[in-house]
């Protein structure tokens, strides 16, 4: 539920970027082009991701210390009342300060919460399990453009003010979630020993441990994974709703229609996206997670080397658009599937949090470049910017290669000896049966 009221936030902004950008430009002292929309449309989303990476990487050490719940209620509320709080921004620096706090509290939700679903659910049915918990991120997507095509109108101030909406999750998440019982002795026999004054190897500041052998190349994999995945998202799902008004454009469509397209092309790619989510677990404890990461990056680049970099009609993109949702949406669900499996609970949500979080900060120039190198390199013409920056997302392939097979075995734990993550888990080697 969480997942899916930031996804819903997440994605009212993106659809309302070019409303907005066309009313702060002239109140910052700027004409309103497609130049200057592109320019500080992206460095807006930039400094989003810059603070979700930020934030991701605060909380989840904060989650590894004080626990799994009172930190998501943290992050929550922060996410929410700073995202509402954008509705009254006067200039595009404004709102991309308050963004960027957003972010920081929108940090919490992925790792913090694969960590616990992952630990809550510890039976063969684990990865179906945070599969449909990111489902719902995709799920808030496609309500938010339900919500824009219905409620549109009312400009895109009122739209954000709908952010709120989340914060009134934590009273739920405070009463009826648990704390898991795996993080919550951890954190106390690492109170008891610190009194004692007794140390092992795993009272070592967590963010060290993760950059330090043997756990690091569990964080290399896992941050080529997220990074990938990533840059390919957000380059997609930035610029897709601009494509769409730039097209309604160029066919002398009104502003209402061009709202209407949008929300109606976003409704398909997030429900492209839901179905990519929540099958992602199935799928990999089906063929395993290695081949259900190669599923989702070859229809991901497939259907965004076909749609963007070429003209198409409207038609064509509400056909195709639903594959690119799969593709891209179930990529982001493995790297929470899979990443709970590579790191022992007393840094796993630091370890999920510090590889999306390095991810989000290269990811972050996503957006600003491609609306730079629309104008710079490609003559205004996003489509192909977006395929050019997706393209990037070549990198997830690389950790793939390196990637074990985790598929069947146990969550890591805190041992004695601070095996890693391979050894306590003993995955299945890349190249060996399931």
């Amino acid at each position: 539920m969480g997942w899916a009221l930031d996804g819903f936030a997440g994605s009212l902004y993106a659809l309302v970027l070019g409303p907005a950008m066309t009313e702060l430009l002239p109140n910052s002292g700027l004409t309103v082009d497609a130049d200057h929309i592109g320019l500080y449309g992206g460095l807006t989303v930039a400094l989003f991701l810059a603070g979700w990476a930020t934030g991701g990487i605060l909380f989840g050490v904060l989650a590894d210390y004080f626990g799994r719940v009172r930190v998501l209620s943290i992050g929550i509320v922060t996410y929410a009342v700073f995202t509402a709080l954008a509705a009254f921004a006067d200039t595009w620096w404004q709102l991309g300060v308050l963004r960027f706090i957003a972010g920081l509290g929108s940090g919490v939700e992925a790792p913090v919460g694969a960590a616990l679903v992952a630990e809550v659910w510890r039976n063969k049915y684990r990865a179906r399990a945070c599969g449909v918990m990111m489902s719902g991120y995709a799920g808030g997507f496609f309500i938010a453009a339900l919500a824009y095509g219905l409620l549109g109108t009312h400009g895109w101030r009122f739209m954000l003010v709908l952010a709120v909406v989340p914060a009134f999750l934590v009273w739920f998440l405070r009463r009826y979630v648990p704390e898991p019982e795996e993080i919550t002795t951890v954190i106390a026999t690492r109170k008891e020993r610190k009194r004692q004054s007794s140390t092992r190897p795993e009272d070592q500041f967590v963010l060290k441990r993760l950059l330090s052998p043997p756990h690091l190349r569990a964080t290399l994999i896992c941050t080529a994974l997220a990074t990938g995945s990533l840059l390919a998202f957000w380059s997609v799902s930035t610029w897709y709703p601009q494509i769409i008004r730039t097209m309604a454009t160029a066919e002398s469509l009104s502003a209402d229609v061009a709202n209407h397209r949008v929300a109606i092309t976003s409704m398909l790619f997030n429900a492209g996206g839901i179905i990519g989510y929540a099958t992602w677990g199935f799928l990999a404890d089906a063929i395993g997670r290695r081949k259900a990461f190669m599923v989702s990056f070859v229809c991901s680049a497939v259907s965004i080397a076909y749609l963007f970099p070429f003209e198409h009609s409207y038609t064509t993109y509400l056909l195709v658009i639903p594959l690119v949702g799969f593709g891209l949406f179930g990529a982001l669900s493995g790297n929470f599937v899979y990443g709970p499996e590579m790191f022992s609970p007393s840094m796993r949500a630091s370890g999920i949090a510090l590889a999306n979080s390095i991810g989000r900060y290269i990811t972050a120039a996503g957006p600003l470049v491609a609306g730079v190198i629309a104008t710079s390199w490609f003559g205004g013409d996003l489509g192909t910017a977006t395929a050019v920056l997706a393209a990037t997302g070549v990198i997830a392939l690389v950790g793939l290669w390196f990637a074990p097979e985790t598929r069947g075995a146990a969550l890591p734990t805190d041992t004695p000896t601070e095996s890693a993550p391979e050894a306590t888990s003993a995955p299945i080697m890349k190249g060996t049966s399931a």
